[in-house]
């Protein structure tokens, strides 16, 4: 499985990667590109996956775009990584098993490579920190299945600006906050979190790849 970075290019637009991720999943759903870990940094963006509600939005001046993956409303911007698996998989299709093994990928490298004590919790998707009481999410993920293979990913605050979540009910839950790796004392590169996350994530993903297509993580500019 591949890395395809566009981190170089600092914060990119939503949509100039969406089409990107598009063209990209097409090529794989077809079996002419190799499964592959699309990782990149956007512009400040709300995005509204097929739960949000209403009430989720409470400010109205913001500009957010719809998209046709799974979860509710989140922000994207500078110091967050995003990791787009493109991935052809076998039958079935379970996109719960896909969800949580990220899920797992995301909570061992935390843990390895940057001494991160995260969970998951049951009923609520992403990552996340206990704080006080208070569950905070540090990676909200968010993904779909067409033509057999995946779309869309997961969202890691690195160094995020946290207070741009203030203005939406992030991921549709009121009774959670949000959180950064730079908010739990850590300080890291969006590249450097990448190219951990990585070989752990195409681990994972094995599991559900086509046999002729699981192959040695490698790097692609």
């Amino acid at each position: 499985m591949q890395l395809y970075s566009l981190l170089g290019e600092g914060p990119i637009d939503y949509m100039e990667v969406d089409a990107i991720q598009r063209g990209l999943h097409d090529r794989v759903a077809a079996l002419d590109a190799a499964d592959t870990l699309l990782a990149w940094e956007a512009k400040d963006t709300y995005t509204a996956g097929r739960r949000t509600k209403p009430q989720d939005i409470p400010d109205h001046s913001i500009p957010v775009i719809p998209m046709d993956r799974g979860g509710s409303v989140t922000y994207h911007g500078p110091g967050q990584l995003v990791i787009y698996p493109i991935v052809k998989v076998r039958p079935p299709k379970d996109v719960v098993a896909f969800v949580r093994a990220t899920e797992a990928a995301i909570i061992r490298v935390l843990d390895t490579s940057f001494g991160l004590r995260a969970c998951a919790i049951e009923g609520r998707s992403g990552v996340w920190f206990r704080d006080g009481g208070l569950d905070k999410k540090v990676c909200a993920i968010g993904m779909k299945f067409a033509d057999d293979a995946t779309m869309h990913g997961l969202a890691l605050n690195v160094s995020t600006d946290l207070a741009k979540f203030g203005t939406i009910v992030p991921c549709g839950l009121a009774d959670a906050g949000v959180t950064s790796m730079a908010e739990q004392g850590v300080e890291a590169s969006l590249d450097e979190v990448a190219r951990a996350l990585a070989p752990e994530l195409s681990r994972q993903y094995r599991q559900f790849q086509r046999p002729e297509r699981v192959e040695n993580y490698g790097s692609a500019a």
